[in-house]
């Protein structure tokens, strides 16, 4: 857990408190900013492993937050926030959050939650068969030791789950996943069920490498199941 930092941004003094006394139980470095603009900072200088931030913060919001991290950085980052409709929830996710959780929540769960965004990413961003693995699909490329997506010579902005659920299903071209096992095999832990998610990640990635996301080739469902990916296809992606 060497180097393993984890920035919160919480304006809530008692929520920080106690995210921070539980992360620090485990071996985690904890810093902590009080407000979105502090938040960044902090994330400039203090180079980060993982990103726990609130939805609603002082002076820059959550949501302009993620945006500035993930234009600069692919950690996990994890989004929480007293709201609860659906819209805030894809909102949250579709700008490059990896994972959400509401309040009130069992400290035990977001450190859970947690611990798996950091196995996966450190799975991704060191594991030597991954680092060596690029994939070719037409105009789609796939750059596992970079983290990194292009369409012809163009780069695809994706967060980090999103990358993880495309380079899974394109190094398994042809094979159909449930949803259950991506949970398992991206999420690492019980995600309650929770498909929704899914389908918001499944929707994002489309809108970011298919020509026409209604009719996607490269990711496609497969009714009643899940979701495959198809390789062998002729792309006419424009310059």
């Amino acid at each position: 857990m060497e180097n393993e930092r984890i920035l919160v941004v919480e304006d809530e003094f008692e929520i920080a408190d106690l995210v921070r006394d539980y992360l620090m139980m485990e071996g985690y470095e904890v810093i902590h900013a009080k407000d979105g603009q502090e938040g960044w900072d902090l994330f400039q200088h203090e180079n980060p492993t993982l990103t726990v931030l609130d939805l609603m913060l002082p002076k820059v919001d959550g949501m302009e937050l993620c945006r500035l991290i993930r234009s600069r950085s692919m950690i996990p980052i994890i989004m929480m926030t007293a709201k609860k409709s659906e819209s805030d929830k894809i909102i949250g996710l579709g700008i490059g959050a990896d994972d959400y959780i509401t309040k009130p929540f069992s400290p035990s769960e977001l450190v859970a939650r947690i611990k798996a965004q950091l196995r996966r990413y450190r799975h991704f961003s060191h594991d030597d068969s991954l680092q060596q693995d690029i994939l070719t699909f037409g105009d789609l490329t796939i750059d596992a030791s970079e983290y990194k997506v292009r369409i012809k010579d163009h780069p695809i902005e994706l967060s980090a789950r999103e990358f993880q659920i495309l380079h899974l299903l394109a190094s398994h071209e042809g094979q159909v996943f449930t949803k259950e096992q991506l949970f398992d095999k991206i999420w690492g832990y019980d995600h309650m069920g929770d498909f929704n998610t899914l389908m918001v990640y499944m929707r994002k990635l489309r809108e970011k490498i298919e020509i026409e996301p209604s009719n996607p080739v490269y990711l496609r469902t497969v009714w009643g199941v899940g979701y495959k990916f198809e390789g062998g296809v002729e792309s006419s992606w424009d310059d």
